[in-house]
């Protein structure tokens, strides 16, 4: 792979802005809905499936779309992802039903896997492993945090201001600005790192496996989690996984090669990678809720609520590698697991029914925009430590999908407790939702306390694998 005329630093400000289109478009979408359901007469559950289309497919494609990335080039991947994604994206914005809508976001979770996981692999190939990488890592970072809430700010006055149909348009917009800069940035020379075939058994067992998987958890909010709706389809989806793994020990060209999930660190780390979403995605959600339905701000009150959290990350994140470089990887990831802990406990005690944002949420959001890129960057480079130039889209698949699941499972869980806290109550429903959120948030505190504890036991390589005989190497400008 090589990198085009310009220098790596418009390629990285390219891809940290697709990771930021990629973050907006939830926010965005999320915040019509309210908008989409009065136009289109759907009720809470046709709304519930214009977001969780676009979960399920996102999710369950980002194995594939890395892997295909390291088959077919990351470049017209990437490409290719973007077009889908602004091709889906005017769909919706002339849906004429839910239905239309649903499909055409299920789509866009199509392209978005592909462009994420093609855009990921893009920075390891272009950052090799180091400080350089830990940089751009935490430019990533940062872009997400500011993601959500710009799309929750922009969703608010976009569709306030010309509807719910100009939020697709938008992404219609960006997209294509951000596949014309790619033409112009990335080199038209990179082609596929690998020629040894294509595991189509493994690739349909895994990918209809995730997508079970992510079906049920996205479901279990609405069915519960002993419905037979969960139950069938999450113990499909796990029958499919199993199966995949049995394929992977014959295939002549496995998906995801046995040898790189014997790597123990990259193993752990892709657990933490998930834990940390689990505990942070849902962070977010249940923020915004508390500041709308019990404080009563109006959604673009309850986005502009997220703002400092998402300064912080901003300021945060480009120091992240020189913290990494002083104290080492695993000290800096305990840290921000112990920090994320610290945050969301605070975050969750100082909630009360008739407070204010000041009293409540800014204070302890501060603390969590410092722990966001810390957790987010150390354990995206331990993740990603050990692949050579053919796997990045691998690695990038890997990460991206356990992150994806565990923001899917954090959700679910969550708001399941948040909502079993106020079932059947009538009565004094700011307290009842106050205590719903405080016991949610908690819950998250404990994952973050966990993945903690088994920070401690990550021992990632001190040098990536120097690269295969034959291998190109990034221009480093």
């Amino acid at each position: 792979m090589t990198t085009a005329p310009a220098p790596r630093r418009g390629a990285l400000a390219l891809l940290a802005a697709t990771q930021l289109l990629l973050i907006m478009d939830t926010a965005l979408v999320n915040v019509a809905l309210p908008s989409v359901g009065e136009d289109l007469a759907s009720g809470s559950a046709g709304l519930s499936w214009v977001a969780n289309a676009y979960l399920i497919t996102f999710g369950g494609l980002l194995l594939l779309g890395g892997r295909i990335a390291d088959l077919l080039g990351h470049r017209r991947v990437f490409l290719g992802g973007l077009g889908l994604l602004a091709v889906a994206s005017a769909a919706g914005g002339l849906a004429p039903g839910a239905g239309a809508l649903v499909a055409a976001r299920a789509a866009q979770g199509v392209g978005a896997a592909l462009a994420a996981a093609a855009a990921f692999a893009l920075l390891l190939l272009l950052f090799p492993d180091g400080p350089a990488r830990h940089k751009a890592l935490g430019a990533f970072a940062a872009m997400g945090g500011l993601g959500g809430v710009l799309g929750t700010v922009l969703g608010g006055v976009v569709t306030d201001l010309l509807g719910w149909r100009s939020t697709f348009w938008l992404n219609v917009l960006l997209a294509a600005v951000l596949a014309v800069l790619a033409l112009l940035v990335l080199d038209h020379r990179t082609g596929p790192s690998r020629h040894d075939g294509f595991d189509l058994a493994g690739a349909s067992a895994a990918t209809a496996g995730l997508g079970l998987v992510a079906y049920a958890l996205v479901g279990a909010a609405e069915a519960g989690w002993l419905s037979a709706r969960t139950l069938g389809a999450g113990g499909a989806g796990l029958a499919l996984l199993l199966a995949f793994a049995a394929v992977e020990t014959r295939a002549a060209a496995p998906l995801v090669p046995p040898s790189v999930l014997a790597r123990p660190a990259l193993r752990l780390s892709n657990v933490l990678a998930a834990l940390a979403q689990t505990t942070l995605f849902p962070m977010f959600f249940l923020v915004s809720l508390y500041l709308q339905n019990v404080l009563g701000y109006a959604p673009l009150g309850g986005g502009l609520g997220l703002l400092p959290l998402s300064l912080v990350v901003v300021a945060v994140a480009p120091q992240t590698g020189r913290l990494i470089f002083r104290i080492g990887l695993h000290r800096t990831m305990t840290l921000g697991f112990a920090l994320l802990c610290a945050g969301t406990v605070w975050l969750a005690l100082a909630l009360t029914p008739d407070g204010g944002f000041a009293s409540t949420v800014l204070a302890p959001s501060l603390l969590l925009g410092a722990a966001l890129p810390l957790v987010v960057v150390t354990t995206n480079v331990a993740a990603t430590a050990e692949a050579t130039a053919e796997e990045t889209g691998l690695a990038s698949g890997l990460v991206n999908t356990s992150q994806q699941f565990g923001s899917v499972l954090g959700l679910a869980v969550l708001v399941a407790v948040a909502t079993r806290r106020t079932e059947g109550v009538d009565a004094a429903r700011a307290v009842a939702e106050t205590s719903g959120y405080r016991a949610a948030l908690l819950t998250g505190a404990a994952f973050a306390a966990a993945a903690a504890l088994v920070s401690l036991r990550l021992h990632p390589p001190r040098h990536a694998p120097a690269p295969s005989p034959g291998q190109q190497v990034p221009d480093r400008r």
